[in-house]
């Protein structure tokens, strides 16, 4: 089992961090990669900006990463953020599972962003053609 936590403040490489997952014993490796869209209510959105307890989120992440293993039975789980300014088109954060079955993975995978949302210290203002608005609740 193993887990790993990237807080990035420039970017992510979704393909590069899958390496890290341990393959051994594995039938799947699911990922979810989040982008930052390019209009929102049909306005242009310039960039999304991130702002973090620093010294908290590695710890939230890794506690979602360790309850994931132990929920669903998976092998291996990376968790990686995006904190800074990420503008349209680049990647904001990615999951990779590895897991005996797919099915676990899938299920993992889908739970991670869910938790992600609801517990990590993750703030999001979105700069728009019209304005800045920070938008509600975590994650």
């Amino acid at each position: 089992m193993g887990v790993h936590i990237r807080v990035e403040e420039v970017s992510l490489d979704s393909n590069k961090l899958r390496g890290l997952i341990e393959k051994e014993g594995c039938g799947s490796i699911v990922s979810f990669v989040g982008l930052t869209r390019g209009d929102d209510l049909g306005k242009k959105v310039k960039r999304l900006e991130f702002d973090s307890w620093e010294a908290k989120l590695p710890e939230v992440l890794e506690e979602i990463a360790n309850d994931a293993i132990t929920r669903f039975l998976v092998k291996s789980v990376l968790i990686a953020h995006r904190t800074g300014s990420v503008k349209p088109s680049q990647e904001i954060v990615c999951i990779h599972v590895g897991s005996k079955h797919r099915k676990e993975g899938f299920i993992a995978c889908s739970w991670i962003i869910d938790e992600l949302k609801k517990q990590a210290p993750l703030w999001k203002k979105e700069i728009r053609e019209d304005g800045e608005y920070w938008k509600s609740g975590l994650g």
